[in-house]
């Protein structure tokens, strides 16, 4: 029981001392766009241009986060979660 509870305390120290390594994968998620982000995207393009785009780097100024796994397929994005 003791040999469990100081290995679970030293796992967990461990965790909150390696703050770059912990926040470096949270941050790394959080910087790619969804696939609701880019059809988001799609939508404020058509508005302000009267016409959809033809090619995924068209929407970088709407978007924050990396969108370079995405692409447009008839006017809706494509990609990991669509």
């Amino acid at each position: 029981m003791v040999a469990a509870i100081t290995t679970s305390i030293a796992g967990v120290s461990y965790a909150a001392l390696n703050v770059p390594e912990v926040t470096g994968a949270a941050q790394s998620v959080a910087d790619a766009a969804t696939c609701r982000t880019v059809n988001t995207a799609i939508v404020a393009y058509i508005v302000e241009h009267d016409g959809p785009p033809e090619y995924i780097t068209d929407l970088e100024p709407y978007v924050t986060g990396d969108i370079a796994a995405y692409r447009i397929e008839h006017g809706m994005a494509a990609g990991p979660g669509c």
